[in-house]
């Protein structure tokens, strides 16, 4: 893991490469987690997170998963959704006094899967809760993130 002072750099300077997973239960239901953490804090947010350096996509989306959904699933049990940007005004390090103007680019892989186990217990780090909605109720929502509603909308992302 990079140290905090490297990792302003990288954010203030470079887009972060990462994969955002559409998680969906058997009854087709989407799965949310209201963001702890800037950017795109207090919304309703699909589960993701940055592929790190000398990481493989596939092992990336390995670790992703068991960090976000307390399972690990294998990347060949996923749908490729395309390729995203995101940028965001803010960043984690907003508050900061020394790095008060550090906006956010994602370049996003969107993955589909579907959880395999309806028990789960999913992690609090990144969300303080986790909710279930239907994709007319998350796409009506005013506190989904704009950038999960795009995984629904086919004039998004790039493929």
């Amino acid at each position: 893991m990079l140290d905090r002072d490297t990792f302003k750099t990288i954010v203030d300077k470079t887009p972060l490469i990462s994969i955002d997973l559409v998680v969906r239960n058997s009854a087709g239901e989407v799965l949310l987690g209201q963001r702890l953490n800037k950017p795109a804090q207090g919304f309703w947010f699909v589960p993701g997170g940055r592929i790190l350096k000398d990481e493989s996509i596939a092992n990336a989306f390995k670790r992703l998963t068991l960090n976000e959904l307390g399972i690990t699933i294998d990347i060949k049990d996923a749908r490729y959704l395309g390729l995203y940007e995101h940028f965001y005004p803010d960043s984690i390090f907003s508050a900061d006094a020394t790095l008060t103007s550090v906006s956010t680019h994602y370049v996003v892989n969107a993955f589909e899967i579907i959880l395999p186990e309806s028990n789960v217990e999913l992690p609090k780090e990144q969300h303080g809760e986790y909710r279930w909605f239907s994709e007319d109720e998350l796409l009506a929502s005013d506190k989904v993130h704009d950038h999960s509603k795009w995984y629904f909308d086919k004039t998004k992302g790039f493929i």
